[in-house]
């Protein structure tokens, strides 16, 4: 008999979003189940470096941070998202603080020290260290292992949401179906409200900063379940990943250019000046494509990051992880300059929500890098992301708290045919099948959708991947699910949206560079994805950029 069990509230990801979720509805009295595929500290949040950006120092102000927000975002950011953003940011980070958090303090230890990074006309990054990703990610955790109203699940991967109308004639999402991961059975989560909170997908290229958990999970979900989807075309590729043969594309903080790092070919020269006034603090878009140039230009694997003009030790006492990774590579960092590349990083798309951070479809919220609130625009700010992350999902906990309660009588006898459908089918394809078609699709997706882009390219990308989601979908039909079949489903709907959603603006706009329009059109636009009803091929709709969705 399958498993089917009820909840107040189903959190799908165990980043800063989603466990800050778990933690105020709990608070609220609510009863929370949080579901992550590997182990619940595994998520982007962790490995987040340099910071998280308020305005916490009285030479700042909130209306520079909302005019440095919407400079990088190319035109394209919502306005009165980005100031409630802004507004609520330092707020939400004496919350953190509260929890344990340990920012790094200034000097004389009378408050935070504060970074800065590219695209910040001030110091506003609290960090801790260059570990604030996994210092948040500590601090979440132990609130919600001492929470007995919080279940955390390792090891389940969320199948689909489930979706319709029920006996109570209430329609929307009621839940997920979820694999174990360790048993392979199948089971089914049925709530009130689903929290969408798992994080990005840049696991569709090659080449990523991400974890291993990032390839696009949630933002397929949703679009198989009608969700509205936005802007999927900016996908933020990182400057600066550590380029050596052995690395996963470790990142290499933003914050070390904030410090005084500088970027220069191999020869030693430096560049930046000749493509932005600001040179390395520039936003990530600008310094993205000038590596990328240089790289072509000079037919080089990667730049260097020279911070050999640091005070002895200065360098280890402010990126004491960053200075550890590259000793572990060889890489003596008082002597020699870190070598460096683009890697894909942040998307900036994704499920649209509303200011509470709720979908299109009532039950459904979403929140953090899955969500597409309107904030970052054509481009992400530095230290934005965890900011949208908390300040988004506690809005969302107060709304979810609000939903009543629903019927779940008709969607349980659904649901248990859904299972025993999906267990009799046959046994899933070999690894090494999935894992090949995965490889081409990620190298597809580097060489059509990367950095820069061309539309015959883009074109020629969107016809391959329509061929793999044929032959992945036809995979899923007749196999029991995996993780990595569901893996591969989700990175191929993903890469699919990105594409079609790119080949939908015919600009350069922020992260998204076609070379024949290097010039962004008068009135900006938002292109909105929604499932066309006969399959995954999107219907894309240009809709100009308001203050909110």
């Amino acid at each position: 008999m399958p498993r089917i069990e009820e909840v107040d509230h189903l959190v799908i990801g165990s980043g800063i979003a989603g466990l800050s979720f778990a933690i105020e509805v709990a608070r609220r009295g609510g009863s929370v189940r949080v579901v992550t595929k590997k182990e619940h500290h595994e998520s982007s949040t962790n490995r987040a470096q340099g910071g998280i950006a308020a305005v916490l120092d009285p030479t700042d102000s909130l209306e520079a941070h909302v005019h440095d927000t919407i400079r990088a975002g190319a035109g394209l950011c919502h306005e009165q998202t980005v100031r409630l953003m802004v507004e609520e940011g330092p707020v939400r980070i004496a919350e953190l603080i509260a929890l344990g958090v340990g920012f790094t303090k200034d000097a004389d230890r009378s408050g935070l020290a504060l970074g800065i990074e590219g695209g910040h006309s001030h110091r506003r990054i609290a960090h801790a260290k260059d570990l604030t990703g996994a210092e948040i990610e500590r601090a979440l955790v132990a609130a919600c292992e001492s929470n007995d109203r919080i279940e955390l699940s390792d090891h389940h991967v969320a199948i689909d949401l489930i979706t319709g109308v029920g006996g109570d004639g209430w329609h929307g999402c009621r839940g997920a179906l979820i694999l174990d991961s360790a048993t392979g059975e199948v089971g089914v989560v049925l709530a009130r409200t689903t929290m969408l909170s798992t994080g990005g997908c840049g696991q569709v290229f090659p080449r990523t900063t991400n974890p291993e958990i990032a390839t696009g999970d949630g933002v397929a979900m949703a679009f198989r379940a009608g969700v509205v989807i936005a802007n999927m075309e900016f996908i933020q590729f990182h400057p600066t990943a550590l380029a050596v043969d052995s690395a996963d594309s470790f990142l290499i903080s933003e914050a070390v250019r904030g410090e005084g790092g500088i970027l220069k070919t191999l020869d030693g020269r430096a560049f930046m000046h000749r493509y932005d006034e600001r040179r390395e603090l520039a936003s990530r878009d600008i310094v993205a494509r000038a590596i990328d140039a240089e790289l072509k230009r000079r037919g080089d694997p990667h730049v260097l990051l020279d911070v050999t003009h640091f005070a002895p030790g200065r360098f280890e006492d402010r990126f004491p992880h960053i200075h550890a990774r590259c000793a572990k590579h060889g890489i003596d960092i008082e002597k020699g300059a870190i070598p460096v590349a683009p890697s894909a990083h942040y998307s900036c798309g994704g499920v649209v929500t509303d200011h509470e951070g709720a979908a299109s479809m009532p039950g459904l919220f979403a929140a953090g890098e899955v969500a597409c609130t309107g904030v970052h625009g054509a481009n992400r700010l530095a230290s934005n992301s965890l900011l949208e992350a908390v300040v988004f999902a506690h809005r969302a906990a107060i709304a979810a708290s609000g939903v009543e309660g629903v019927d779940h009588g008709a969607a349980r006898a659904g649901v248990r045919t859904s299972i025993e459908a999906l267990m009799a089918r046959g046994d899933p394809p070999p690894f090494g099948r999935v894992a090949t078609i995965r490889a081409a699709v990620a190298d597809l997706m580097q060489d059509y959708a990367g950095i820069v882009r061309t539309r015959a390219r883009l074109a020629r990308a969107a016809d391959r991947l329509a061929q793999a989601a044929s032959e992945v979908h036809g995979l899923a039909a007749m196999s029991r699910p995996s993780e990595d079949l569901l893996e591969l489903r989700s990175i191929v709907t993903t890469g699919l949206l990105i594409v079609q959603s790119a080949l939908a603006r015919p600009e350069s706009r922020g992260l998204h560079w076609l070379r024949e329009r290097p010039r962004p059109e008068e009135v900006a636009h938002d292109t909105l994805l929604r499932p066309d009803p006969g399959g995954d091929v999107a219907i894309v709709e240009r809709v100009p950029s308001r203050s909110r969705w």
